[in-house]
């Protein structure tokens, strides 16, 4: 056998060899997710996620895997679901709101979370530079935003002296963001209407209490108990011909009014980036809580037809997104 014949019959067991060697070295994680309600993938969030993550190279069933739990507004259910996750021995884990994000405090496991309001008032973590546990995320920049929503729903109603603020009353995280928007209102001379809801039940009430004193707006605040509940809000605002203001475009594309809040894109892509370095060896303690830096005003011009509003054109022209 030549020497051209001898490399030839080599290399024809070193290249499988080699493929071989390179598929043992791709690295598989496992990413859990809790959420209080529904687990993750059944919403917007997981998709949101997957995408996210591919821009830095993890594919779905390739090298990572998902551990989806959800506790199906049975917050109980919360420590033995964390229990569960730590037994799967997932590398990570994404707490979508505050209730499962202080169910997952002080585990074993590393935890990036979103939508928890304001990570520091609810004593998640330690500060926003130096969260000093095994949490860290992206915080809430509420009592930012807040005097801008309450800007667009008066550009809306001009006349706007009270408004509704509708939030989860169980969840200091939605508590603490209530008190950030009703502080904001006050300063701008406009009256709050408080309706803290705590279950399904609660909404009736809420909306007893505005049919008796009839605010001149709404301002929901997004959590999991309100977004399962906002086709009821959505009906009550069409009744009452009520202008009401969301946090996030996604609830404007099902048929709220408008939304002015974080970019959802922009935020997924910093929750990734937070997973991505935690893959690679952070630990949450030392990564600080981002903020959301892009943001997004959308609005629903069929919903406004049947508030019977009409929008001028100026304002229209400053939305991200119309809906038609």
């Amino acid at each position: 056998m030549d020497r051209r014949d001898f490399m030839m019959y080599a290399g024809s067991w070193i290249a499988p060899l080699s493929a071989s060697a390179q598929n043992a070295a791709v690295k598989e994680y496992r990413i859990g997710s809790l959420n209080s309600a529904g687990p993750a993938d059944k919403g917007p969030y997981g998709p949101l996620l997957i995408r996210s993550l591919a821009q830095h190279g993890y594919v779905l069933d390739k090298n990572i895997t998902f551990v989806h739990h959800g506790a199906e507004m049975q917050l109980n259910r919360l420590p033995q679901l964390v229990d569960e996750l730590q037994a799967s021995m997932v590398d990570v884990v994404f707490a979508l709101g505050y209730p499962a994000a202080l169910a997952m405090k002080g585990a074993a496991i590393p935890v990036v979370s979103y939508t928890t309001g304001d990570p520091v008032g609810t004593g998640l973590v330690e500060s926003l530079a130096r969260p000093g546990g095994n949490i860290t995320g992206i915080s809430d920049v509420s009592a930012e935003v807040t005097p801008k929503r309450l800007e667009l729903l008066r550009e809306v109603v001009p006349a706007m002296r009270r408004v509704a603020i509708l939030y989860n009353a169980a969840d200091l995280g939605m508590t603490l963001r209530y008190g950030a928007a009703a502080e904001g209102a006050k300063a701008m001379g406009i009256s709050v209407q408080p309706l803290g809801v705590r279950e399904p039940n609660d909404f009736e009430q809420a909306f007893a209490t505005m049919h008796s004193e009839m605010p001149d707006a709404i301002l929901m605040v997004s959590d999991a108990l309100t977004s399962l509940n906002r086709r009821r809000v959505f009906e009550f605002a069409a009744a009452h011909r009520l202008p009401v203001i969301y946090e996030y475009d996604l609830y404007v594309r099902d048929g709220g009014l408008m939304s002015y809040g974080p970019d959802l894109d922009e935020s997924f892509a910093r929750v990734a980036a937070l997973v991505d370095r935690i893959l690679k060896g952070a630990k949450p303690s030392e990564l600080p809580f981002e903020q959301p830096t892009l943001f997004r005003f959308a609005v629903n011009l069929k919903t406004a037809k049947a508030l019977g509003l009409s929008l001028p054109p100026i304002f229209l022209a400053r939305a991200d997104e119309i809906i038609e």
